[in-house]
């Protein structure tokens, strides 16, 4: 794949003709849009990959995340502790079920939630952590973190949205806690442009869920088909439609490729910029984690000022780049409701961090390309 410079994207979705089959396949039979058997087909897939005994598929991560807070129960009067370095769905979360998020710090070799912190943060009102496996790394401390959890009676819900496919030895991100979040958001590892799943192997959790994605309707009926069908809870219209499901389906069955495919473009990066030690902290993962390089952040070790630099100078060279993430806590909404937050290593780390383009169809020329240019604003 050849690419001019001004059209480098920052990234680029992995489809084929399979997902253009898949997905005509379900608007030619012409029914079955919104309640297909493609749904449940793609809910046993993604937990067979991940190894958990159940699925729901949602219309969205955010939908999949506001659902588990719900089925567990949590509300007014608790708190989940949560990572300000993550998107913003993560804090908004707890706030749909009326639950309070309490912000910890991260840790700086894969900037996941630091333990240590998490633990002077628990108090009696504490419900359960979300720790975030960022870029497609797993968070350094999951282990020590759902220790914890156990101990503290806790719930653990990992929130995995950037990470379907990462490992901690031979154990999957995703089952680590009492459930997991991923998302199918059109920047992600597989997508279908929008989408979320919750995979857990709590029956019980699985049925609450199966409620609440369509208005606490007892599954098993089916609204547009005229079957008997009763309402026995609150719910939301949170479905996944029938289209996007099947093109999941596809999807899926090119994750390991394209898994692959990230890992050769950041090890070419990895190789290339590897002399910078000095000025680059680089997504090198903690030894037996696997990291799948949702993203490909870099580290500019001398801070705001240089990586904004960087980051000008990138875009001016028609390479796009972009900060994942400022932190949620120095937003205008959560800054005034959380007044006094103090977060120093999050605060720190989201002034030096800077993602760059990878996808699987980066040429390695590009790369090397994009390479030069981050190799020439240090030697400046």
């Amino acid at each position: 794949m050849t690419m001019k410079r001004s059209q480098i994207p920052f990234f680029k979705i992995y489809a084929d003709d399979d997902d253009v089959r898949s997905v005509t396949r379900v608007i030619k039979r012409g029914t079955y849009w919104a309640t297909g058997p493609e749904i449940k087909e793609f809910e046993r897939k993604v937990a067979g990959f991940v190894g958990a005994d159940h699925a729901v598929a949602f219309n969205s991560g955010t939908s999949a995340l506001h659902a588990i807070l719900a089925a567990y129960g949590i509300g007014k009067g608790h708190e989940v502790i949560v990572p300000s370095f993550t998107f913003i769905s993560t804090a908004n979360a707890p706030l749909f079920v009326g639950a309070k998020p309490v912000f910890a710090d991260i840790e700086e070799e894969t900037y996941g939630i630091d333990v240590e912190d998490v633990k002077r943060r628990i108090t009696k009102r504490t419900k359960a952590i979300i720790p975030v496996h960022y870029a497609g790394c797993p968070c350094h401390d999951i282990r020590a973190l759902t220790a914890l959890a156990k101990k503290k009676h806790i719930l653990l819900i990992e929130d995995a949205a950037e990470a379907l496919g990462a490992r901690v030895g031979q154990k999957m991100v995703g089952t680590f806690g009492d459930a997991a979040m991923f998302s199918f958001c059109q920047n992600k590892v597989i997508t279908m442009g929008e989408g979320g799943i919750i995979t857990t192997n709590d029956k019980r959790i699985h049925d609450k869920l199966k409620l609440f994605v369509s208005h606490g309707r007892v599954e098993g009926s089916n609204y547009f088909t005229g079957e008997d069908y009763d309402y026995v809870d609150l719910g939301y219209n949170m479905r996944m439609p029938t289209i996007l499901a099947s093109l999941g389906l596809s999807q899926m069955n090119k994750i390991g490729r394209v898994i692959r495919e990230r890992k050769r473009v950041a090890k070419r990066y990895l190789k290339n910029l590897g002399g910078l030690s000095g000025s680059l902290v680089l997504p090198v993962p903690p030894k037996g984690f696997d990291h799948i390089y949702q993203m490909f952040t870099l580290r500019v070790v001398k801070g705001r000022k240089c990586r904004d630099a960087l980051m000008a100078y990138l875009k001016k060279k028609g390479v796009p780049n972009k900060i994942y993430f400022r932190p949620i806590h120095s937003t205008k909404y959560y800054s005034h409701k959380y007044p006094r937050i103090r977060l120093p290593t999050t605060d720190r780390l989201s002034n030096e961090v800077l993602s760059i383009p990878i996808f699987p169809d980066l040429s390695n020329r590009v790369v090397d390309d994009i390479s030069d240019k981050i190799l020439d604003f240090f030697r400046r």
